[in-house]
This record gives structure tokens, sequence and C-alpha cells, in this order.
């Protein structure tokens, strides 16, 4: 299979750039570059040499070389990469203090809920996996959500809203709903996801709101 990028990277919110190296079964999956004084690429896609290869061609176009590297959790399509990221480019790592990733290199560092680095401030919301982390700048006024919620077209419905992942794609979903809440204490207008359309406006209360729409209905 040729693989090639699907569109050219685009700049979602200033100085944050979506990389979508793959498209399957209606899914997209993408990286996030957060261009600034230390270039941070956030995930590293899956691990085959086709999505690497994208990964790659989109940092190219975009004429930048990440010197850190943050992972939001160890599923394949969010690690897999992470290797070759590291033997490319020689990036400080970040992982989750829980995540259990099958990689060659070891992380630089490990992180835990409420830790501080790179301008963001990391959120534990466990439930679609144990070691699910959004990264929230709210300096910013953006989040890097992970998987802790996808754009809600994933499922049908209109964009430009959150829905968690089904239960296919999920280890806990009721777990993954309830520690949403986590994520109501910061405020921030764009929310970054990697699957389904992200959410560029009240993206924070839009959370809120899906998070308290069980509350109105009992």
């Amino acid at each position: 299979m040729s693989w090639r990028l699907l569109k050219k990277p685009y700049e979602v919110v200033p100085n944050v750039y979506d990389i979508t190296t793959r498209r399957e079964w209606g899914r997209r999956y993408r990286c996030y570059l957060v261009d600034g004084d230390a270039p941070t690429l956030v995930d590293t896609c899956h691990d085959e040499d086709g999505p690497k290869a994208t990964l790659f061609e989109g940092l190219d176009e975009l004429g930048v070389e990440p010197e850190r590297l943050f992972v939001t959790h160890g599923d394949g399509d969010h690690v897999g990469g992470f290797d070759a990221v590291v033997d490319r480019y020689g990036v400080e790592t970040w992982m989750p203090a829980e995540t259990e990733a099958e990689t060659a290199r070891e992380p630089d560092h490990r992180y835990g809920d409420g830790d501080r680095f790179g301008g963001f401030e990391a959120v534990h919301v466990p439930g679609h996996e144990a070691d699910s982390y959004a990264l929230v700048n709210e300096d910013d006024g953006f989040a890097v959500l992970g998987d802790t919620v996808v754009g809600a077209d994933v499922r049908g419905l209109p964009a430009g809203y959150f829905s968690v992942h089904g239960e296919t794609y999920t280890d806990d979903p009721r777990a993954a709903e309830r520690n949403l809440s986590k994520l109501t204490a910061y405020d921030f207008e764009a929310g970054l996801v990697f699957h389904g359309s992200s959410v560029l406006e009240a993206a924070s209360g839009k959370i809120e709101a899906y998070v308290d729409g069980p509350k109105r209905d009992r």
C-alpha cells in the first residue's frame, strides 16, 4: 500500500498543527505539533511503516523538527511510533506513569495527575484506558484531550460537540463518563481530539454540559 498524507498539516489553533496520518473504517487518526520555543509532538501514530512515514512527511511539510514528545496514553495509535520518533529526532520524552508500552526506548520522564510540563497540566481521566490523560493549556486556551473524548461526529452526531468512545473502544465506559468531571475544573476554548472533529468554541463548557446532562435527567 502507498501511504500519503490525507491532507497537508494545518493550524487548528494558533501554533498548534493537526497532522492526520491515517483514515480507515471511517476513523481519522492524527497527531498534534505544538510549535514554540521547544516544538512538541503530542502522540506518534501507529507503528506500521506507512503511518510513521506520513507523520514524518507532515513534519517535513511544516519544516519543524520536534524537540519533545508527550504521550497521552499507551494505545498503539498513540504510542506505536514512539521509538521511530525518538530515533529520528532525539526528542525528550514524557509518558504517563501508568502506561506500560512495549517500546525499545525508555521514556525520559514519567508524569502523573496534576503534573505541569511544557505549558500543560496533566489531567488523569481513566476510563477509555486506565492510563488516559488530557493535557490542558489554560494560558493558551486549548487542551489536547487524548482519547478521553472523541468528536461527536465519530458516533454519528453533529460535529462541534464531544462524546466518549463507544464500548468497543473503551475499557470502562461508565468510568470514562464519570471521570470527565475532572476536566470541568479547567477553562479552555478549544478541545483537540484524535478521532472525529475537534471542538474549537466553548470546549470546556461543552464538556461540562455533557457531564451535567445525566444529572439533569434524574
